[in-house]
């Protein structure tokens, strides 16, 4: 992850140095002074040295705070709380009563599945090693990690365990490939959901996340910011749902019948769980437990309260109403907006993006929707993929210190904007050509649809053999 401001080097201070001897009495002869003047010369310097060298040691040690430590796997937990259950239960919300299981089921399994390759292979291809593109094999089944391997952090010389950092970009990756269920949900095999997110993991997901936050990436030398995944999960997902609901096909009755959410309640219930969850997403991304993590902490709560309002004040102006639906809505554009972002721009700042997130994304599952002409069940582009697109491009506007942000004295707008923009082309263009190789490769060995038949059904009842609600 990008890192603007790193605190200031946490060293040992340099001991005093206490000379061994001392003059006796003031009456000794000129002679014997000079003789034991030269001998303590001697061995003051000798103990300055010896002390020197101590304290360059003792500055070099790394320094594992048990306060990062604990911080980091909350957030861990934080981040899992958001997946299970807070995405299930938002997206279980909004699909139709036949279909809640097979939602869930596809959120549980997707990340459960994407966590065990990420220990697998995942870690060691986006943080094993230095590379343009792509880590390197060097820790595969995390070979050589054990329990005192240590992991980096913003500040020179302060560690963490590498199982802490492990485990919190598992999660990272776990919940942004069951983000892309969501687009076309209610009709697609179970297993080619899973085939897919295998092959969307290994292909789309690592490079770009070792591009924006691995030693060496492409995007990160390049200078682009995305604090906690802006581009990595948001815009990533976002593109590879909208190339799903393209390739899997409208439901059945799109646009000629009714498709409502079964229970507004389960929705409001999970986007309330990914809010609370979104503080370890977000603050949790700084790694350590310092002034950083409490910029991210407090934008991640302003950010999405303007958007829900903003969402909410357009849907009156537009609808006549505020829809309980749209602020849910309007919190999880905010959110995905500020994540680029929260470690970066002032609070004031992160207020105005939450606001234009919340605003734009309106249009984002109306008129963008139509334009597209994509059966994106659970809006996954016009939210995660469009609200991603503003905060990372926003990210180069609000940085800047004159807006309040936290970049450098030399920092231009222009020139971030630029390659905040070119990072949102790379991501939009690498994730689109994987997930359309992956969605064809599916299609053609074990097929991509359920039959109409199990469609009208239900795939909690065809897929999974059981049903929501019964009576």
């Amino acid at each position: 992850m990008n890192a603007l401001n790193p605190l200031p080097h946490r060293g040992t201070p340099a001991r005093s140095i206490r000379p061994w001897t001392r003059v006796a009495t003031a009456t000794a002869s000129f002679a014997l002074l000079a003789l034991a003047g030269g001998a303590h010369a001697q061995e003051v310097d000798l103990a300055q040295a010896a002390d020197a060298a101590s304290a360059a040691a003792e500055a070099a040690a790394p320094i594992v705070d048990k306060g990062d430590v604990a911080w980091l796997m909350t957030s861990t937990l934080l981040v899992l709380l958001m997946t299970v259950p807070g995405l299930a239960l938002f997206y279980g919300g909004l699909v139709r009563a036949k279909n809640v299981l097979s939602v869930l089921m596809q959120v549980l399994a997707v990340f459960s599945v994407i966590v065990l390759l990420w220990a697998i292979y995942g870690y060691s291809l986006a943080f094993g090693g230095e590379g343009t593109f792509i880590a390197g094999f060097d820790k595969l089944f995390l070979a050589g990690v054990t329990p005192d391997s240590l992991a980096d952090t913003f500040t020179d010389n302060v560690k963490l365990p590498e199982y802490a950092f492990i485990a919190f970009q598992a999660t990272f990756a776990g919940i942004t490939a069951a983000l892309i269920v969501g687009a076309f949900a209610e009709r697609i095999l179970f297993r080619a959901v899973l085939v897919f997110s295998v092959l969307w993991f290994t292909f789309a997901y690592l490079p770009i996340a070792h591009m924006v936050w691995g030693a060496g990436g492409y995007l990160l030398d390049k200078g682009a910011l995305d604090f906690a995944g802006g581009t990595v999960v948001h815009i990533n997902a976002g593109v590879a749902g909208l190339v799903g609901a393209w390739l899997v096909g409208k439901r059945t009755g799109y646009g000629r019948e009714a498709i409502k959410p079964h229970s507004l309640t389960f929705c409001m219930v999970g986007a309330s769980l990914l809010w609370v969850g979104w503080f370890g997403f977000n603050a949790g991304s700084n790694l350590e437990a310092t002034s950083g993590a409490t910029l991210a902490f407090l934008n991640t709560l302003l950010a999405p309260a303007a958007a829900a309002l903003a969402w909410s004040g357009v849907e009156a102006v537009l609808k006549g109403k505020p829809s309980v639906l749209g602020a849910a809505s309007g919190v999880v554009a905010g959110l995905v907006a500020i994540t680029p972002a929260c470690g970066s721009v002032g609070p004031m700042g992160a207020i105005v993006i939450g606001a234009l997130a919340g605003g734009i994304c309106v249009w984002g599952v109306t008129g963008l929707k139509r334009l597209l002409n994509a059966d994106d069940s659970l809006d996954v582009f016009g939210v995660h993929g469009l609200g991603g697109i503003i905060g990372a491009i926003l990210t180069g506007v609000f940085t800047a210190p004159s807006l309040g942000g936290t970049g450098g004295d030399d920092f231009s707008i222009g020139s971030q904007v630029g390659v905040q923009a070119l990072s949102v082309v790379i991501t939009i263009v690498w994730s689109a050509v994987v997930s359309v190789v992956a969605f064809m490769l599916v299609k053609a060995t074990i097929g991509l649809r359920v039959p109409e038949e199990a469609e009208r059904e239900g795939l909690d009842i065809t897929s999974h053999g059981e049903s929501a609600y019964e009576g």
